[in-house]
């Protein structure tokens, strides 16, 4: 799990905002003829303007980046199978998933988001246990 710095004020990247820090010093061009797509929908990815880009899409840039296509897909905005943020259970649209969704969160509100999830699993695990 990546630590997030406390101190930290920059907002947590964006899916655009994190495949292109993926992407590095390729260019875009390059990236997009390895993964079957036009330069221009990955810039449009990048920017932020595909709310909700192709699986396919995806799996062909996972592949272009050297990256693991279930945390792209994750990262995307998709439910992935066996990934414990989708467990079985919550079969209903999560309202809060959503709402954050559409906000950017800062690095501080990701972290304390992130240490009262633990905390809540935690709690909830012994709970289970009893």
């Amino acid at each position: 799990m990546t630590q997030i710095s406390k101190n930290s004020t920059q907002p947590a990247p964006s899916f655009g905002g994190w495949l292109r820090n993926a992407r590095g010093k390729k260019s875009i061009s390059a990236v997009a003829r390895e993964a079957h797509i036009s330069p221009a929908y990955l810039q449009k990815l990048e920017s932020g303007e595909v709310r909700q880009p192709s699986p396919n899409h995806l799996f062909s840039l996972s592949e272009a980046l050297g990256l693991d296509y279930g945390e792209l897909m994750r990262l995307a905005g998709y439910i992935v199978p066996g990934d414990a943020n989708s467990s079985s259970h919550r079969k209903q649209r999560n309202e809060l998933t959503h709402a954050l969704r559409s906000e950017t969160l800062t690095q501080v509100e990701a972290y304390e988001l992130e240490k009262y999830l633990l905390w809540y699993r935690e709690l909830r695990a012994r709970e289970d246990q009893k």
